[in-house]
């Protein structure tokens, strides 16, 4: 692999569908990273609408035209971190972009929409996509695919847990950085989604539980979380994934008939750390340290239940306190698995998607 700096741009719009992210990456080798720009490009609330529709009872025509939005939201992420950073459309070489998953159902399919030609179009410039498709097809779950950059990039000398906090929460277990033995990871279940959904139906004004207020009034419904906890996917075995199809804006509409408005968040926040401690006790080796990512680690009621589930043998930090801000984190992952794919190195871990095998991941659609 050569170690001629490479300058990629990661595109990431996740579950939670708060918006498209895009991290200007320079690599000087798949264990080398450097974030020169990262921006934030929110949907509006008409937006995340349709896509929150579209999930359950989208039509062939508005998935169509949903599979060019999304790319125009890739398109204008890209353009501004390059004007925040400077840096010409030329200078890149390659645009890795995820694109928005619309349905998750491993082992049968998953499926993410945005149209890569948009970009390659745009800026001239090859874009990686796809990358979910390979791994699904060598009998793995397609996700999750994040842990290859928490063992490259952001692993330790020590053991290190790494928690995403996105729409759906998971979880990596790093033995030692760079080592790819012996690492292993998972989606435990619901990370934000279900919280974010409560907040909207509570109060379509809202784009989720801002600092936590919502949930801050109400009270954990014992009897109600129990119930939620007893889903099979929680004693599943991984590798496992999880999506919106199962814990999404229905679940959490369910749960709202189920509860008052605030004892419904605080119940579902409850539920979220509740099932990350849970994996973490059962799956997972001891480690000491836990480093935590994506919009979930605002929240503080989130964080304060994570601490007091995992206990004193657990050092619960936020990813920034060590790297750079949380919220980049999945772009520029993403960004190196467009690396890993041009250099002809496979991106998805086994041990965490249990696929048969690596496989280089993704599409390349030329410049």
């Amino acid at each position: 692999m050569t170690e001629r700096p490479t300058l990629a741009v990661g595109l990431m719009s996740g579950t939670s569908l708060d918006g498209m992210d895009a991290a200007l990456v320079r690599f000087s080798g798949p264990t080398r990273a450097e974030l020169l720009g990262f921006v934030q490009l929110p949907y509006s609330k008409d937006y995340r609408s349709r896509l929150s529709a579209a999930i359950t009872r989208g039509t062939t025509r508005e998935l169509a035209l949903l599979h060019d939005a999304i790319a125009e939201w890739a398109v204008e992420a890209t353009a501004e971190v390059l004007a925040q950073a400077h840096v010409r459309a030329s200078d890149l070489d390659l645009i890795a972009f995820h694109g928005q998953t619309i349905w998750h159902e491993p082992p049968i399919v998953t499926w993410q929409l945005g149209e890569p030609a948009r970009l390659a179009e745009a800026f001239g410039v090859r874009v990686v996509s796809g990358f979910r498709g390979r791994d699904l097809a060598a009998g793995g779950q397609g996700a999750p695919l994040v842990p290859i950059a928490d063992v490259l990039l952001f692993g330790s000398d020590h053991p290190r847990a790494l928690l995403n906090l996105g729409g759906m929460a998971n979880v990596t277990w790093v033995a030692r950085r760079a080592v790819t033995e012996g690492a292993f990871a998972f989606d435990t279940g619901p990370g934000m989604a279900v919280i974010d959904d409560l907040a909207r139906l509570i109060d379509p004004a809202l784009p989720y539980d801002v600092d936590g207020r919502l949930g801050a009034t109400g009270s954990v419904n014992e009897a109600l979380l129990a119930e939620l906890l007893a889903d099979e996917y929680f004693t599943a075995v991984p590798p496992k994934s999880t999506g919106r199809e199962r814990f999404g804006s229905d679940y959490a509409a369910a749960l709202l008939r189920r509860a008052g408005p605030a004892d419904a968040v605080a119940t579902a926040v409850a539920l979220t750390t509740a099932s990350v401690a849970a994996a973490m006790s059962r799956w997972m080796p001891d480690t000491a340290d836990l480093l935590v990512s994506g919009g979930g680690r605002h929240h503080p009621a989130v964080m304060a239940g994570l601490e007091a589930r995992l206990g004193a043998r657990v050092r619960v930090r936020r990813f920034d306190e060590v790297f750079f801000s949380g919220d980049a984190k999945e772009a520029v992952a993403f960004a190196l698995l467009g690396y890993l794919t041009i250099h002809g190195q496979p991106g998805n871990l086994p041990s965490a998607t249990g696929a048969r095998g690596p496989r280089v991941l993704g599409v390349v659609t030329p410049a």
